[in-house]
């Protein structure tokens, strides 16, 4: 199997599937990588704001970086070789890449929708609101 290494844009966290707004895009991409760990694949995410050392660590990365910045990214390392940039895999290209069985269905988990909740102790639905402090 290939080593799948994946280069990202400064995230808030590792997988950049949290928060309020999440992009569907990353939401599949993660569920694609869990079901290719799952089949034995060997795959690393980079993310730019946690692991900037794997950045300047790699050549081809780097070498990406000085002629498209961040901008490019996510960039994907295929045995150290780049087979992508500027988007990011389908499980289908993942699939190929690693030599994972292509024969498991695709499931998607959705994407989990705001929930308008008031916060504790507060009547407007803000901790912060009506000048107090947290």
């Amino acid at each position: 199997m290939g080593a799948i290494e994946v280069f990202e844009q400064a995230m808030c966290c590792s997988s950049g599937v949290c928060g309020p707004d999440v992009p569907q895009e990353l939401v599949t991409f993660s569920a694609d990588l869990d079901w290719l760990r799952d089949h034995g694949a060997e795959v690393t995410r980079h993310n730019l704001a946690g692991d900037p050392a794997a950045f300047v660590s790699r050549q081809p990365v780097l070498d990406f970086m000085r002629v498209s910045g961040s901008d490019g990214l996510p960039l994907v390392l295929v045995d150290g070789v780049v087979a992508m940039a500027g988007r990011y895999p389908s499980r289908e290209e993942l699939t190929r890449w690693s030599g994972a069985p292509a024969d498991q269905p695709r499931t998607v988990p959705p994407v989990a929708h705001p929930l308008a909740l008031p916060m504790a102790g507060t009547g407007d639905g803000g901790c912060c609101a009506g000048g107090g402090s947290c």
